[in-house]
Parts: C-alpha cells; sequence; structure tokens
C-alpha cells in the first residue's frame, strides 16, 4: 500500500507542474504595431525560475493547403510474358491515377531576403473566426474559393519568443474566381503536383515551415 500511495503522489506532482503556468510579476507593451506588439515580463515560471520574457504578441493566422484532385497524371507499365512456344511478349498496361496538386504562391519576403514558394496564408483579424480567415484568405491572395473544408494541424511557430499559432486547412473543391490582392502584395499562382511539391520540401527549394508542414501532412495521407 506505501508504494502505491508513493507512486499516486509522484503522478499528482508531475502533472502539476505539467499543467502550471508561470506566474507574471510585472509586464509592459515595449512595442505597439499595426500587426504585432512585443511585451517586456518578468515572470516566474515552474520550476522557481525568475526571467525576463521578451513576447511577440500577435492574432493568429492560417495556412490553406488548396488541393485540386481532378488532374489524372498517366502511368504506363511494360511487363514481359512467355508464349507457349517460349517466346518472350512484351505487353504494356495503361492505368490513369489521379496524384493531387498543391496551389503555392509565390512572392517576396522582405524578412527572408528572398522570393518563396508558400501556401497561401494570412493573420486572422479582430472578429473572425479561423475558418473564415482561411476562406477570406484564399479568395484574396488566388481567386480560389472551396466547397470543402477540414482543420488538419494546429501548432505555434516559434514558442521561444513568439506567441502566434497558425492552423492548417484542407480545402478541396476548388472554384477558381478573380483574386483580390492587396495593395502592396504581388502574388504569383501555380499549381505543382504532390510528387513534386514534397521534392522541393525536401531539396530546400521551399523553406517556409508553414508550407513544408502543409506539403508533408498531405504526403503522408495520401
Amino acid at each position: 500500500m506505501a508504494k502505491s500511495h508513493g507512486t499516486k503522489s509522484a503522478t499528482t506532482k508531475s502533472s502539476a507542474t505539467k499543467n502550471s503556468k508561470a506566474r507574471v510579476l510585472s509586464s509592459r507593451i515595449s512595442y505597439q504595431g499595426p500587426v504585432f506588439s512585443v511585451t517586456t515580463d518578468e515572470v516566474e515560471e515552474p520550476g522557481g525560475v525568475r526571467a525576463r520574457r521578451d513576447v511577440i504578441r500577435h492574432s493568429g493566422s492560417i495556412v490553406i493547403l488548396a488541393v485540386d484532385e481532378t488532374e489524372p497524371v498517366d502511368s504506363t507499365k511494360t511487363s514481359k510474358k512467355k508464349s507457349a512456344k517460349g517466346a518472350t511478349k512484351r505487353s504494356t498496361k495503361r492505368s490513369t491515377n489521379k496524384e493531387p496538386s498543391i496551389l503555392l504562391e509565390r512572392q517576396y519576403r522582405h524578412a527572408a531576403q528572398s522570393v518563396m514558394w508558400e501556401l497561401p496564408a494570412g493573420r486572422i483579424d479582430d472578429g473572425e473566426t479561423a475558418l473564415t480567415a482561411a476562406k477570406r484568405e484564399l479568395l484574396e491572395e488566388t481567386g480560389f474559393s472551396a466547397s470543402r473544408w477540414k482543420r488538419i494541424l494546429h501548432f505555434y511557430v516559434s514558442p521561444g519568443f513568439l506567441d502566434e499559432t497558425m492552423t492548417i486547412y484542407l480545402a478541396q473543391g476548388l472554384k477558381a474566381g478573380k483574386a483580390q490582392p492587396e495593395e502592396d502584395e504581388r502574388i504569383e499562382t501555380r499549381f505543382f503536383p504532390l510528387s513534386e511539391a514534397k521534392q522541393m520540401a525536401l531539396n530546400g527549394r521551399i523553406r517556409d515551415a508553414k508550407t513544408i508542414s502543409g506539403i508533408l501532412w498531405l504526403a503522408q495521407m495520401a
């Protein structure tokens, strides 16, 4: 019985440590901008650590993995068969497989000092739900709308100093329309077969984390 009580006590203590949060001793806004703010916090974290933490505060973002499954991909297979007389015959079977294509955007990113291929994405505005923001951003940036939506991933971007979360939505049943980009946006769009997009993510042509996450998720599920 004594051993059982000891195990229960240790489990309870471990659970409490896992679920506890830092105690904020003081907090002030160091920067306030149109997209994010920065707070300087003096905190006491679980385990008794006291520290200054500068945190970028962001309302959160959505990412759209827009997938088109209407384009077939032809594959040809050649097999060898022997006839009754011993002669070798070649037979060719042609099959049509549907490889999904992913909609990517190409635009300049000043922070990265380069032009990058990315999934469509954007900030969640005040009063919006994540899904509403996803539908708005897809239409604005690409002109596409979708009839089917599914939330597939939700994660912190860089929790060491940023509280922004990203939610990736799978968008299917695409319908083309007219894009409505903002004045400072210059966006090129293109569909890539999943196999090509995956290779771009693995060989470094795609260097954007949210895009790599979405592509590899789809490759795993396909």
